[in-house]
């Protein structure tokens, strides 16, 4: 069992666990929505998907974001993840990153689903 992300408290009033595929998709969340530079110990940490949202929607967005996150994912999770895909679409004012992974540990394929209103 893993600590939940976001931080909660259980109903027995202990911090809330989760299991390990989940934890895992917790883990991606972190990456994507954390801008470098936002943690102290670990200044490069993430890859700062929130500051593109505020990027003009385009094809070339999609492309960079696709790049950077897979980048990211790659090197911030590479030890727990295979990241075999990720597919960003651009659709009107909708940005959706989908990141399909293999967990080491288990061989699982899973696939995340991220959506951020431009």
């Amino acid at each position: 069992m893993q600590i939940d992300f976001p931080y909660q408290i259980a109903r027995n009033g202990r911090t809330a666990q989760t299991g390990t595929e989940d934890h895992i998709r917790d883990l991606i969340e972190q990456v994507l929505f954390t801008a470098p530079g936002e943690r102290i110990n670990r200044p490069n940490f993430g890859c700062g998907l929130l500051q593109l949202v505020f990027a003009p929607n385009s094809p070339e967005l999609a492309a960079a974001t696709q790049f950077l996150v897979q980048s990211s994912l790659q090197q911030w999770l590479g030890e727990l993840i295979i990241v075999n895909a990720v597919e960003v679409e651009s659709l009107d004012s909708t940005l959706r990153v989908s990141v399909i992974y293999t967990i080491r540990r288990t061989q699982e394929q899973q696939t995340a689903q991220f959506e951020r209103k431009v």
